[in-house]
């Protein structure tokens, strides 16, 4: 009997034009949890596609429990206790916390076609409870919050004795507490003697979690490495190939004009009395825990949503925001959270979506302009750094860091005074991230006021030259960048004592 749960030899699979694997290697022993890291693009999804058989290898062997296996699909890989666990949960809304459990293994009375309903209530009851969930097997999945239905698709895996599960960016929509949630039932997991890919590019995720990190980059295998034996500085020239010095990339700015000034802002319900302003060249950071207020007081800025008190003053006077195009023709843009739903459209052309928010110059007498669209959308992506063979490639084909740059380029269509960024480096790598970061130096030095709503607060250190902290729909802190820590927006955010302290 083979040490390792689950081996990969030199595993190479190719698509037509596309090297999505290499030659790569990895191994994994039960009651581990294993960190895989690399940029978008460097192989992960392929990697994952091949171990639960929606892919079969071209080159290489993978070995079970030490004995050489080829799926041919997906259901093959579940009965032999393969389950995978992605970022962005592929469920049945409309039907229950159970049906979605039992989906495709329901329990059958034998002899019969007759559904075992009760059993397998009791059964998913029974899951959700060892996973310390509180909320009914009869519960409709749509009703469940982002956290809650990863706990279903773990219980989905356990009810059919998955040996091996792997997780896809399982943090990356979850708060803090969420995520120190599912930390838990990992543990809980290994400790059982459930072997875990765990695939991230949060660096807390891993020391958090995992005893050894295994890189991929460029489609290869890059190393592997106990989690104690490597630091930051030098994953990250393993993942990106070359030496980042500073992860935060922040430059000084020259900090002009006040451009928009916010007095007394509130919407029943959501936030109220917000009052800050921002200059010219100015990075400010919003902050605090998610539910704290934070991005409705961007969408409301953006015009998503009305207020009903307050005043907003932009260049001096004050404007009324009646809806998100107006507020993109007075000179207000808006990068959302969630870039597939609200920042892209998918199926559509990189240059088409660059220049939406700008069809209206380019066209004349009712047509497009074809020829300058182009031109603008090339340009533009090239400015952000967008890599793709031409922008004429679907959205839907780039990684999530060359969507969020394509985002960035649309919002540079428009003739704009204020930026806001609502988590615009969630779910990219540390490649992108250092990408995007220093887009918005380029944008704060051009004269841009940039407002960066973030939860992680490292990056709102690094980037900000202000912070306003947020909580239960109020400012309750604002620090300047001499003095911001951790523990003050901590603090700040949780109204802690610390909290006293920061300058108000």
């Amino acid at each position: 009997m083979s040490e390792y749960i689950l081996e990969l030899n030199g595993i190479t699979k190719v698509f037509p034009g596309v090297r999505a694997l290499d030659n790569v290697y990895f191994k994994l022993k039960p009651g581990e949890i294993h960190a895989l890291m690399g940029e978008n693009g460097a192989g992960k999804s392929t990697f994952i596609k091949v171990i639960t058989g929606v892919h079969a290898a071209d080159e290489g062997e993978m070995l079970l429990d030490g004995k050489v296996v080829s799926f041919k699909d997906p259901n093959e890989a579940k009965q032999e206790g393969i389950a995978a666990i992605y970022q962005h949960v592929t469920c049945y809304p409309d039907l229950s916390v159970t049906e979605n459990i039992f989906m495709g293994h329901e329990k059958i009375a034998s002899g019969s076609k007759r559904l075992m309903w009760n059993d397998m209530h009791r059964e998913a009851e029974r899951l959700l409870r060892e996973l310390g969930a509180n909320f009914s097997p009869k519960t409709q999945m749509g009703a469940l919050s982002v956290a809650e239905q990863q706990i279903v698709e773990i219980a989905k895996a356990l009810s059919v004795n998955a040996k091996i599960i792997i997780m896809d960016e399982p943090t990356a929509a979850l708060t803090t507490r969420e995520s120190e949630e599912l930390y838990r039932i990992a543990e809980q997991l290994r400790d059982g003697g459930a072997a875990i890919i765990f695939i991230s590019h949060r660096f807390e995720d891993m020391y958090r979690l995992a005893s050894k990190v295994t890189v991929f980059r460029d489609s290869k295998y890059i190393g592997t490495w106990r989690v104690n034996e490597i630091s930051n500085s030098e994953l990250i020239v393993a993942m990106v190939g070359r030496e980042i010095t500073q992860i935060f990339p922040k430059k000084a700015a020259q900090i002009g004009e006040e451009i928009l000034r916010v007095e007394g802002l509130g919407r029943t319900g959501y936030f109220a009395d917000i009052s800050f302003s921002l200059r010219r060249g100015e990075v400010i950071g919003l902050t605090g825990l998610v539910g704290s207020g934070r991005t409705e007081v961007c969408d409301t800025l953006f015009g998503i949503h009305p207020y009903d008190r307050g005043k907003v003053f932009l260049k001096g006077q004050e404007i009324k925001i009646k809806s998100p195009s107006n507020a993109m023709r007075i000179g207000i843009g808006y990068l959302p959270e969630d870039r597939q739903k609200q920042g892209l459209i998918l199926e559509w052309g990189i240059g088409d979506n660059i220049t939406l928010p700008s069809l209206k110059q380019m066209s004349q007498k009712g047509f497009t302009n074809k020829s300058r669209e182009s031109v603008v959308a090339k340009k533009l992506g090239e400015k952000v750094g967008v890599k793709a063979k031409t922008i004429f490639d679907l959205a839907s084909s780039l990684s999530g860091g060359n969507q969020q740059k394509v985002v960035f380029a649309k919002l540079l269509t428009a003739d704009l005074d204020v930026i806001i960024l609502d988590e615009p480096t969630k779910g990219v790598d540390v490649g992108a991230k250092f990408a995007i970061y220093e887009i918005i130096n380029e944008l704060a030095a051009q004269g841009y006021g940039i407002i960066l709503v973030s939860s992680e607060m490292p990056e709102i250190i690094g980037m900000c030259d202000r912070v306003e902290v947020m909580r239960e729909g109020r400012i309750t802190a604002r620090l300047p960048r001499t003095t911001v820590t951790q523990e003050a927006i901590l603090a700040a955010a949780m109204d802690e004592p610390a909290a006293n302290t920061a300058q108000r």
